[in-house]
């Protein structure tokens, strides 16, 4: 049974006990061998808008882990305008698009050398793949960038993934997606993307949010969270909110982004990441944040 409206607008998981169910994908998620985390803004960055240093390295101290236990792990990482802006002393974010696309070029260096000096301390390489949507269109390339991917998995480095800002404009344009012709047009859709290519089973989305709610808990306070979708119905994408004041996502886009990933027989999970060891005990197999189960019909891995 899926979910169902609730009377009040907001919606319910249904009157049936899910708890076999999610005890059964919170199980494939624990054994999962590959997965890509995508770690948003308002993870990286504090809410100053200075990077977040203790909870950054705790990140990449979660994905060492994982690494060791045998697991494969590929990073999309947000942060760069951020990180940018941060740099330049704005003191909103940027409006313009020549100006969202000097500080992405300014703040990707000082997001790498943070991941590279973070990684190294762990004995781990990293690289950085910086992707356009033609990377995702042309053929060609879209070959030679699973090629690469698939080698660096192989030499056992952590693949850090992020839109090129600086010369790509789908992103910085379209903050609710419109005009990205479905491929991305924010870091949720392109980690989406990433994962159903490279064929990851599962794919974690970090935001400052606990997971997907009944409703807007900062608005209502009867909003609870909802530890299990099956089907993401549409009264379920018309509760999303839109994009944050320093995030280009929302949770619209993050709902579209686990639709790609369920779409392609993977689990997705929206948690917070902000909340320490998130990764560890996500994969440890406890009950955080939200899983959403891989479509009717798709392969499971």
């Amino acid at each position: 049974m899926s979910q169902e409206p609730c009377p009040s607008g907001r919606f319910h998981p249904g009157p049936y006990n899910p708890r076999m169910d999610e005890a059964r994908i919170r199980q494939r998620v624990a054994a999962a061998r590959r997965i890509v985390v995508k770690a948003g803004t308002n993870v990286i960055m504090r809410d100053d808008g200075a990077v977040a240093l203790g909870r950054l390295y705790g990140l990449i101290e979660s994905v060492a882990s994982l690494k060791k236990q045998g697991r494969q792990v590929l990073i999309v990482s947000s942060g760069a305008v951020g990180l940018g802006a941060q740099r330049l002393r704005l003191d909103v974010k940027p409006g313009s698009l020549t100006l969202k696309q000097a500080c992405a070029a300014i703040g990707q260096s000082r997001l790498m050398s943070v991941y590279e000096e973070g990684f190294e301390k762990m004995g781990l390489l990293t690289a950085q793949v910086l992707l356009t949507e033609d990377d995702f269109t042309d053929r060609t390339r879209f070959q030679n960038l699973s090629a690469t991917l698939e080698k660096l998995l192989e030499l056992d480095a952590v693949p850090i993934l992020n839109e090129n800002d600086t010369v790509s404009t789908l992103e910085l344009k379209s903050p609710d997606g419109k005009g990205a012709r479905g491929r991305f047009g924010d870091n949720d859709r392109l980690s989406a993307l990433v994962m159903s290519k490279v064929k990851a089973d599962v794919l974690v989305i970090l935001s400052d949010v606990d997971g997907l709610f009944t409703g807007n808990p900062a608005h209502d306070r009867k909003a609870t969270l909802v530890p299990l979708v099956r089907k993401i119905t549409p009264e379920i994408a018309r509760s999303a909110d839109g994009a944050g004041a320093r995030g280009r996502g929302g949770m619209s886009s993050k709902l579209a982004a686990a639709s790609i990933a369920t779409g392609a027989g993977g689990i997705a999970v929206i948690a917070n990441g902000r909340t320490p060891g998130i990764l560890d005990r996500l994969f440890a197999g406890e009950a955080v944040g939200t899983v959403f189960c891989p479509k009717a019909g798709t392969r499971e891995r």
